[in-house]
């Protein structure tokens, strides 16, 4: 049935069954039979008598086909494995790339049962208005140095939102892309390595994409593109957009062996910069934000004694930012 969207696809008007069915060397009836999967699969096909099929091509349409096709990248989401439900795209992927699934390989789900965040937040996971998205990586690299790659999706969402809707991104450091200072991405990036060796890293990326409303308690700190454009936005066009950014930077990254070729492009993002910090870790304490280093880390200057820290690792809140006061 694929090779009839195909060629519908292909095709500004109408195909007639008899023409589809002398393509594929198939009979009409098994013509029309891979008409009805199609339309089951959500595929808008016209059909009038005489003149044949037409593709009414859908927007909103989302899935493994429709998000492979219109891939435009060399490896990153050439192949997508879709799920209606799944308790979490990180736990897929982790599955697959046990498996050897390859580098690239895009894992989404319409809804996930058990979305996180991080410190074991809950991230809420609705159908038919979010991505919620699992990538497999495999850079030679130590591990030491993988924990760059979860800036660099965060820069890559920033900047396929930024180019696809008009609203200014920015990024809370590590890896939060706000818009008007409330969260519309989020990502949780994890690991499967030896001492001295990288098997794969699989960033998870949550975006709130349609959502029209959200509760009470997340209304303040969270926000979605539709409710900040006021437009609907593709979320296939979006996921393969991301797709090329990541690209772009993966390979930069890989070539320079560093954070370095990025970083430029995210400090002029990262809305933390400059601003005052409270950092939650094995010792809290409040910091001025300072700049990001060629490794991906927080410098900042304390104001209990004036000394400069590097922050690795850790919750970074921002005084007025996601209600932070």
């Amino acid at each position: 049935m694929y090779r009839i969207l195909e060629i519908l696809r292909q095709k500004e008007g109408f195909v007639s069954g008899e023409e589809l069915g002398r393509q594929l060397s198939v009979s009409r009836a098994a013509v029309w039979k891979g008409i009805k999967k199609l339309r089951e699969e959500g595929y808008v096909i016209e059909a009038v008598t005489n003149r044949g099929y037409r593709l009414i091509r859908e927007e909103s349409l989302y899935n493994a086909r429709e998000l492979e096709a219109g891939m435009t990248t060399k490896r990153m989401g050439r192949k997508v494995y879709f799920f209606a439900e799944t308790d979490t795209t990180n736990n897929r992927a982790r599955e697959l790339a046990l498996e050897g699934a390859p580098e690239g390989t895009l894992v989404v789900a319409e809804r996930q049962t058990a979305g996180r965040g991080r410190r074991g937040k809950v991230w809420e996971s609705p159908v038919g208005v979010g991505i919620w998205m699992s990538l497999i990586l495999r850079p030679e690299i130590l591990p030491a140095e993988a924990s760059v790659l979860t800036l660099m999706c965060g820069l890559a969402a920033a900047e396929a939102i930024e180019e696809m809707t008009g609203l200014k991104a920015g990024i809370k450091w590590p890896n939060d892309v706000l818009i008007h200072g409330k969260k519309t991405v989020g990502i949780l990036t994890e690991m499967d390595c030896e001492m001295s060796q990288v098997h794969f890293v699989i960033p998870g990326i949550g975006i709130n994409v349609n959502t029209e409303e959200f509760p009470p308690e997340l209304a303040q700190v969270a926000t979605s593109l539709y409710l900040e454009s006021g437009k609907t936005v593709s979320r296939c066009a979006l996921v393969q957009k991301i797709m090329e950014r990541i690209e772009v930077h993966y390979d930069r990254f890989l070539e320079s062996g560093s954070f370095s070729s990025m970083l430029a492009d995210y400090a002029q993002r990262c809305v933390t910069l400059g601003r005052e910090v409270h950092v939650l870790g094995r010792e809290s304490f409040w910091a001025e934000a300072l700049s990001v280093t060629p490794e991906g880390e927080l410098l900042v200057r304390r104001k209990d004694n004036g000394a400069e820290e590097v922050v690795f690792s850790g919750e970074v809140s921002i005084r007025g930012v996601m209600g932070y006061e």
